[in-house]
């Protein structure tokens, strides 16, 4: 199971050319005007994780299937969009479609591309976005909760939940307040909570684009909108665009020696995807045998029946138990013999949580 992210923000501060890079295609035309982009463009990337690489050479593994993450390049907002300025709905309706949003922020100045509002001011440029997406849920929550209270009044146990958890995230939004800071008490108010599909519910990972000299420790600019992130409970990561789509283009043995040049012990795709799990709480398990060593992702707290169905449905449906041990024995052991020999190889039920770097082998019968 992957997740998707949507790559949002004004015209012209580098979204389709992070896209570009981070998926190393140039399926998004970067062009200095807004609303280049006006299908959302859609890539898989391959999730970077060195402890594959391990896996797979301890299990004498033919194959290597890294996760995948994929990413959505999405129009650029203007002020307006929430009553159909612009690309509005269209952008609206896009990002209803992604886990995560993206958020990319210009924190570099250049003469030599314009600003939509003729400024460069990250923060103001976050508010617009996030008023937008605000405007947009406010409307709607505005003529669906007195519907669900009514309903609720009429003995709906369902409307009446959903009135009181909605009905608190109205309160928030009339405050200025994205939705997904929302009180939610139990499963049961989660549950229709995520069913309402609000803009303002979306976990944001704000990216700071940069100038190349700043691309290791960031700017007064990003500075900004690291406290922004901060005072939100969001994330925040700092990429120099620019490097990135230069990096995309170079031959692998020529990254490493290039980025500790420039001051950095990683690309920007790296730190992205591990904000965006941090983000989203996912981990990643592994599955590991002589055709192939794979690895796959699963949400924090999901049990070994549920990680058994990332892999095909039928696993989830006759699960029997789950043989797991964790990375850190397979590697001291040298693998799956050494660690049954150890005592670390695990045989595991249905109420497993499974654990960051767990490797499984799942019994079933359908």
């Amino acid at each position: 199971m992957g997740f998707k992210c949507g790559i949002v923000g004004l015209p012209n501060v580098g979204k389709s050319t992070l896209f570009n890079a981070l998926t190393q295609t140039a399926a998004a035309q970067a062009a200095n005007y807004p609303f280049c982009t006006i299908e959302p463009n859609i890539g898989n990337v391959a999730v970077p994780d060195l402890r594959l690489q391990t896996i797979a050479k301890i299990g004498a593994s033919q194959k290597i299937i890294e996760t995948q993450l994929g990413f959505v390049d999405i129009a650029g907002l203007v002020r307006g969009a929430s009553k159909g300025e612009g690309l509005g709905n269209q952008f609206l309706g896009n990002i209803r479609e992604v886990d995560a949003i993206v958020h990319v922020l210009r924190c570099f100045e250049d003469d030599d591309i314009q600003h939509v509002d003729a400024k460069i001011d990250p923060i103001s440029d976050a508010d617009t976005v996030d008023t937008e997406l605000m405007l947009s849920d406010l409307e709607s929550l505005e003529k669906r909760v007195p519907n669900l209270q009514k309903k609720g009044a009429q003995g709906d146990k369902e409307a009446k939940v959903s009135a009181v958890v909605l009905g608190r995230a109205l309160d928030l939004l009339r405050d200025g307040k994205p939705a997904r800071l929302t009180k939610r008490d139990d499963a049961e108010e989660e549950r229709l909570f995520q069913l309402a599909q609000l803009l303002t519910a979306k976990p944001v990972l704000y990216v700071c684009n940069v100038e190349e000299a700043s691309a290791a420790n960031g700017n007064a600019l990003s500075a900004r909108v690291f406290e922004k992130a901060k005072a939100e409970g969001a994330e925040a990561v700092v990429v120099s665009a620019a490097i990135e789509a230069e990096i995309s283009t170079m031959p692998a043995e020529d990254r490493e020696v290039f980025l500790e040049d420039l001051g950095l012990t990683e690309t920007g795709l790296a730190r992205v995807i591990r904000a965006g799990y941090e983000l989203l709480h996912l981990i990643t398990f592994f599955t590991v045998g002589p055709k192939e060593a794979r690895a796959w992702t699963v949400h924090k707290g999901d049990t070994a029946p549920n990680a058994a169905g990332a892999i095909h449905s039928d696993f989830e449906k006759g699960f029997i138990r789950a043989e797991t041990m964790a990375y850190e024995d397979y590697v001291q052991y040298n693998g799956e013999a050494g660690a049954k020999e150890a005592g670390k190889w695990r045989s595991e039920g249905k109420d497993y949580l499974v654990k960051d770097g767990d490797i499984m082998l799942f019994r079933f019968n359908v």
